[in-house]
């Protein structure tokens, strides 16, 4: 792949993890003063989750969410390209691994914080020998390439389009194929319920549920957290009763889940996103 960030890329994962991070620091904090309309993002996003903190320390939190995020991106350089060895040694799997291994369907409920790609390298790498993640094709066949090649390279992973439907989801569950799956996104009204997010309502895909359902699947949490030393990847128990035979009920309680984790790492969530660009009927846009 001659393409110059991609190569860039591959120059960046022969340096020191701390001159990346430090590097990765420089990138967000530079971000968080240029891309405006992000910080407006993230900024209105911990307003509507966090009401009670003060304004100084949601900038604080958004300031560090953008160095995180920095780094995180930098960081796919040596997961993707430095040799094995080193992917392990900087990133740790720890938690209830024999709920990940045991054998049947596996749905891994991964949410978007920032090392999300780490995680999903670390549980193919050092769990898992099948895995499969919903993907969405990239404009530049270059960069997809890239992306497909990384998401790919540990295990056998295969990467299902987003637009080819539920069909290919449930039979590579039924394969024994483990779901890494990200459902914590604002991905329009179609298909979306309104469930609280932080107590306010969210358009939030019930494919969690949904998938477990179909692929007669359990669920165990996967949360990543970025570290000095690189990743602590934590696999939490399965969730027992679920899912249930409410629909509604089950998203709720993946909402929940999902707003105790953010609370041990606000500045590693994904808050750049416009978790909220979708508004219930009659309610006006927050952006």
């Amino acid at each position: 792949m001659n393409h110059p960030g991609v190569l860039l890329m591959r120059v960046l994962a022969l340096l020191p993890l701390g001159w990346l991070r430090a590097l990765g620091s420089l990138i967000g904090r530079a971000l968080f003063v240029l891309a405006r309309s992000r910080r407006h993002v993230a900024l209105t996003n911990l307003r509507l989750c966090f009401p009670e903190w003060s304004e100084a320390h949601r900038e604080d939190v958004a300031r560090r969410s953008f160095i995180a995020f920095s780094q995180a991106f930098l960081d796919r350089a040596w997961v993707w390209h430095a040799p094995p060895e080193v992917v392990r040694r900087r990133i740790r799997l720890a938690g209830a691994l024999d709920d990940l291994r045991q054998g049947g369907a596996l749905i891994i409920f991964a949410p978007h914080f920032y090392g999300m790609d780490a995680g999903g390298s670390a549980v193919m790498q050092q769990a898992l020998a099948h895995g499969s993640s919903i993907y969405t094709r990239q404009p530049d066949p270059v960069v997809d390439a890239w992306l497909r090649a990384g998401r790919q390279r540990f295990g056998d992973v295969i990467l299902l389009n987003r637009d080819e439907g539920l069909k290919p989801i449930v039979r590579s569950l039924r394969e024994g194929r483990a779901l890494y799956l990200l459902p914590d996104m604002d991905f329009g009204p179609e298909d979306s319920i309104f469930v609280p997010f932080f107590g306010v309502p969210a358009a939030t895909v019930p494919s969690l549920a949904r998938f477990a359902r179909l692929g007669q699947a359990r669920v165990v949490p996967v949360v990543t957290r970025l570290t000095p030393g690189g990743y602590e990847v934590q696999a939490h128990p399965a969730w027992q009763h679920f899912p249930s035979d409410n629909l509604e009920a089950d998203t709720r309680r993946m909402n929940q889940r999902l707003e105790g984790f953010i609370r041990e790492m606000p500045e590693q969530y994904y808050w750049v996103h416009k978790r909220f660009k979708t508004r219930p009927p009659g309610e006006p846009p927050v952006y």
